[in-house]
């Protein structure tokens, strides 16, 4: 990919609009551009990180053994109806009237649909347990919308829902959710800390949030610094395996962390006064089950194998993938840009050419990128006829982890320089091993 022939409107100017790190840098680095209060086009380079955080998901889901599909945006009224949520979700809900007067939302969520797809298909507990999830555009018509893609109108969010037969089984569901999302936010170079949380319009009895940890947070929270030790790892995890998941639930649940709706400062006060910790946090994602509230309303039964139709266990995860990219920047960026992780990076190494027109300076960047391509990684060549400030500028603001800068002068003794984007640190390599050193640095993080 090179850069002269890549879409990416930097702005030089810190849009007034901006209130906090990851939006201004989100419009500054061209990922995003309003289309109206709330909802963004996705540029190319915005777009392309969407898509590998979306991919990450899809990963860590279907490793945890569920199901991937695919629901509509526009839901039929009468299901929100017959749950009896459609006068309680409020004004957020975007409702709206076809041309035969037949009323529909714009899903903010999808309980009711999921419910209505299950009972028309599924009746016997023999075909439980099912997890069926889907990553969609959904739409919550907030007051006010603010902080870009933080708390925009329309988001990009992956939802799951497990219907099983006992209350037993579907508390397995919730913990293999919790040992998922633990897998997919440390891919992400995120710490998420799943802390108790208060259910909202969704319902149910047990829910955790799952925050990053961030002065922008729009949440108070409150934690045992322990939990930010934990670390899932390359540990393998059978999801099928009850006692493994309650396990790591255990883990990670057991030290102190909650958001200020569930905070009690009477337990809080037990842990070490030198580990309590209380901070802003992002909302990442959540999950919650809420046995059969929907089952029941919705008359989604199953034969229980002894005659009888039971309402089945039900619990519904989310993850927002679109806010996820906000929350990665508000974790990873300095006072000139952004720093990907490399798990979730759009290009893997930039190439950044000193002197383009430069015979010699040409050939080599040529070479370096045809050795990154052939290794399946994905340079982007800034081979521009620009200045080297502006070049290292848009470098530094698009936030690629790692730059090798090929000019004349290096290259004359035979090397290049290799730069890390979060340290600073450069070194000067001869260019194929500049190569081979971004290539295990990709390989040792898969």
């Amino acid at each position: 990919m090179r850069l002269s022939r890549y879409f990416l409107p930097v702005l030089k100017e810190t849009p007034r609009e901006a209130q906090i790190v990851s939006h201004r840098y989100m419009l500054q680095a061209g990922m995003i551009k309003q289309a109206s209060a709330g909802i963004y086009s996705w540029l190319p380079l915005g777009f392309k990180v969407l898509r590998k955080l979306e991919n990450i998901v899809h990963e860590e889901q279907q490793r945890a053994g569920h199901l991937p599909m695919l629901m509509p945006t526009l839901q039929p009224a009468e299901l929100w109806q017959e749950s009896g949520r459609y006068n309680g979700y409020g004004k957020e809900m975007l409702r709206v009237e076809d041309r035969h007067g037949r009323e529909m939302v714009y899903g903010p969520t999808n309980e009711e649909l999921i419910t209505d797809i299950f009972r028309s298909h599924v009746g016997s507990y023999k075909e439980l347990p099912l997890t069926l999830y889907h990553i969609q555009w959904k739409f919550r018509d907030e007051v006010r919308p603010r902080f870009g893609v933080m708390r925009g109108r329309e988001f990009f969010m992956k939802d799951g829902y497990n219907f099983d037969l006992t209350k037993e089984d579907a508390l397995h569901a919730y913990n293999r959710h919790l040992v998922s999302y633990l897998r997919t936010y440390e891919r992400m170079g995120l710490k998420a800390i799943p802390m108790r949380a208060d259910s909202g319009p969704i319902g149910g009895e047990d829910t955790h949030e799952f925050l990053v940890l961030a002065e922008t947070g729009e949440s108070e929270v409150f934690y045992d610094s322990a939990v930010t030790d934990l670390h899932l790892g390359s540990r393998v995890v059978d999801y099928d395996s009850v006692a493994q998941c309650q396990a790591i639930f255990d883990e990670w649940t057991t030290p102190y962390a909650r958001t200020d709706e569930t905070h009690d400062e009477g337990v809080f006060v037990e842990v070490p006064e030198e580990r309590r910790r209380k901070a802003r946090g992002i909302e990442v994602g959540q999950i919650f089950y809420f046995g059969t509230k929907y089952s029941e309303s919705m008359n989604a039964t199953v034969d229980d194998g002894q005659g009888n139709k039971v309402p089945v266990h039900m619990g519904s995860h989310g993850i927002g993938v679109s806010r996820l990219l906000g929350a990665i920047i508000e974790a990873n960026h300095d006072d000139k840009g952004i720093i990907w992780p490399e798990g979730v990076t759009p290009f893997h190494c930039g190439i950044l050419n000193m002197r383009s027109g430069d015979e010699a300076a040409d050939a080599a960047c040529d070479a370096i990128y045809d050795s990154l391509t052939a290794l399946g990684l994905e340079p982007l060549y800034d081979d521009r006829d620009e200045r080297a400030g502006a070049k290292f500028g848009t470098m530094d603001m698009i936030g690629l982890p790692w730059r090798i800068t090929v000019g004349p002068r290096g290259l004359k003794n035979g090397v290049v320089e290799l730069t890390c984007r979060r340290t600073g640190e450069s070194e000067e390599l001869p260019p194929q091993q500049a190569v081979e050193k971004i290539a295990q640095i990709y390989r040792d993080i898969q």
